[in-house]
């Protein structure tokens, strides 16, 4: 298929060169022709383990191009992923004003029917909006003959293990209106569109389970992306306070959490006490996800008291040093062994 990415940050490189990988037709548009002139020389802005080798081989076997041309890289498209960033307004708020701006241009510059896909993590209802946007534009252009249908498909990819997170997926999920009448088109469309990754990880990998294919409303689709960070963010938040209770009390948290670990229905992931979640995602998604609780009138008192423990957390190695060596560290060298804030990655 002929598919077109928006936005060549963490989440549109990754999906524009896998998608290429696995035998689309993939142009990567990005404003920045900065950065665009660098992915044509080889350069990637980003450090994510394989992703380099995976562009390299797609760009030689033609799949992968890269612009900063709207219209041409509009050109032909069926699919269009807008992975553009929505940075966090003073209020917590997730910043749309990139996607909307990236919708309208799609609108605008269409010359045919097309499946616009928004990747980038945004706040629940922003698919109403974006289709709201779209359907103005078309007018305003005379183009009402061109059909634009908006779905929502939240990514789930871990910094680190990105390429093989895209690869092979727990699920796949796309939101749809189920009261389209071409609901059943862009089903069609998106399921193509991940075929490819499907058959991949059922025989790759040799196994007889298949990533699932979750479809459901767009507004759900949405808020699945953002429940499932604030879900991990909460485990982690949660860990730390029985860390901080098992060095009062004398418990071993490392038992402790092999202990609670050892259950089938918690497993292990995300339960490792430490300075707090950090990265790109779980900072900003909980305060995006906390202002969407208070814009709806509800009890956001939970994800509240998560983010103050961890805000809390970050100061725990400060408290221990000064527990160690009293409260005038002037003059002390402290050694930090690694700065990312995970492995594999260069995110500081």
């Amino acid at each position: 298929m002929n598919i077109t990415v928006i936005g060549t940050g963490y989440v549109g490189l990754v999906t524009g060169v896998i998608l290429s990988d696995v035998g689309h037709n993939v142009v990567c548009m990005d404003i920045d022709k900065n950065k665009i002139d660098e992915l044509n020389r080889g350069n990637l802005p980003i450090f994510e383990p394989g992703l380099n080798e995976k562009m390299e081989m797609a760009v030689s076997n033609s799949n992968l191009r890269f612009t900063s041309d709207i219209v041409e890289s509009l050109k032909d498209a069926e699919v269009v992923f807008i992975a553009v960033g929505t940075p966090p307004t003073e209020n917590g708020s997730a910043d749309i004003q990139y996607v909307m701006k990236a919708a309208k241009d799609v609108a605008s510059y269409a010359t045919g029917n097309l499946v616009l896909v928004l990747k980038s993590t945004v706040p629940v209802g922003t698919w109403k909006k974006v289709s709201k946007i779209i359907k103005e534009e078309l007018q305003l252009r005379n183009k009402t003959h061109i059909i634009i249908d908006v779905c929502s498909n939240p990514e789930f990819l871990r910094e680190g293990s990105a390429v093989m997170d895209f690869l092979y997926p727990d699920r796949i999920v796309i939101g749809i209106d189920s009261t389209s009448w071409r609901s059943m088109q862009i089903y069609n469309v998106m399921y193509n569109v991940y075929e490819p990754i499907l058959l991949y990880k059922h025989n790759i990998r040799n196994r007889d389970e298949s990533a699932k294919f979750i479809l459901v409303t767009p507004v759900s689709a949405e808020m699945i992306k953002y429940a499932s960070n604030s879900m991990l963010a909460t485990r982690i938040s949660f860990m730390n306070s029985i860390a901080e209770l098992c060095e009062k009390v004398g418990a071993d948290v490392d038992m402790v959490r092999s202990g609670i670990a050892s259950d089938s229905r918690i497993g292990s992931e995300f339960l490792t006490p430490g300075p707090g979640y950090g990265g790109s995602c779980f900072p900003k998604d909980i305060k995006a996800l906390i202002s969407t609780f208070q814009d709806a009138g509800a009890d956001a008192s939970l994800l509240i008291e998560v983010e103050r423990r961890n805000e809390i957390q970050k100061n725990v190695l400060t408290q221990k040093l000064i527990g160690i060596f009293g409260y005038d560290l002037h003059g002390m060298k402290v050694a930090i062994w690694g700065l990312s804030f995970k492995p594999n990655t260069d995110d500081v």
